[in-house]
């Protein structure tokens, strides 16, 4: 009688890849125009302040993004997450616990009220996402200990909404909302067989291959920041980013409704 084959692959495809990072332009409504006001004796013009937001990856500026005037802005809109990860010829392994904070920065002239929005997908060769594969196995471990604060309501499995309950003050970085990163190494054993039409077949050396769930697919991490000026703040949350929060009477605290 001989023996029935099995095929390994050695490891599943897990492919390290850059996510894309997104830095939306801060939204901040009125801040983009100058107030312009004219009487009949005297003609006063206030230009407001810079706003400008910053993300920070491991300290290191990942994006950033800083009004000038006229409508006009600085920086680059668009980054890279991830490129760090590894060390020089090191291979990733799942299970494994990466460090990975991120944080952000007021990098404009005025204090801020910051969010940001984190998506985990699975994603294949082509860059389409496959939304069976199950993005919790992209653990990304948050902070809210220290002035962040994850939105339940707003959140998915896919996407984590998360605010920094204090004003940003000009120049200065938030605390980091995660420390590490790492791919659960269940991921391993998610795997099929084909069942053979007969055990006689499977007798007759017939080769059984053994098929990862997650062979081929890539993980991604996506980060959005908005940025909205503490001035009139609950009115320009509600505007800017459609929910209700609670401001305190001195615009240095928020919290969600």
């Amino acid at each position: 009688m001989k023996k029935k084959k099995k095929s390994f692959p050695k490891k599943p495809a897990l492919v390290l890849t850059a996510a894309a990072l997104l830095l939306v332009g801060s939204t901040v409504g009125s801040t983009r125009a100058a107030l312009t006001y004219y009487s009949e004796n005297y003609s006063a013009q206030m230009n407001m302040q810079s706003i400008g937001v910053s993300l920070l990856e491991n300290d290191k500026v990942v994006s950033s993004r800083d009004y000038v005037s006229n409508n006009e802005w600085k920086g680059t809109s668009e980054g890279t997450l991830l490129t760090d990860l590894l060390g020089k010829d090191e291979t990733f392994t799942p299970g494994k616990k990466y460090n990975e904070a991120i944080s952000v920065k007021n990098s404009g002239t005025i204090d801020t009220f910051v969010r940001v929005i984190i998506t985990k997908s699975w994603q294949d060769e082509k860059g389409n996402k496959n939304t069976n594969l199950s993005p919790d196995l992209i653990e990304l471990n948050f902070l809210t200990d220290n002035g962040w604060q994850v939105a339940k309501a707003q959140s998915t499995r896919e996407r984590t909404v998360l605010y920094y309950t204090k004003a940003l003050e000009a120049g200065k970085p938030t605390p980091a909302l995660s420390d590490t990163l790492r791919i659960n190494p269940s991921i391993a054993s998610d795997v099929t067989k084909p069942v053979p039409e007969s055990e006689k077949e499977s007798e007759k050396g017939k080769t059984i291959t053994y098929t990862y769930k997650y062979n081929g697919y890539t993980f991604h991490i996506d980060a959005e920041v908005d940025a909205v000026q503490t001035h009139n703040a609950k009115d320009a949350i509600k505007s800017a980013w459609g929910v209700d929060v609670n401001v305190s009477d001195d615009e240095t605290t928020m919290s969600l409704q």
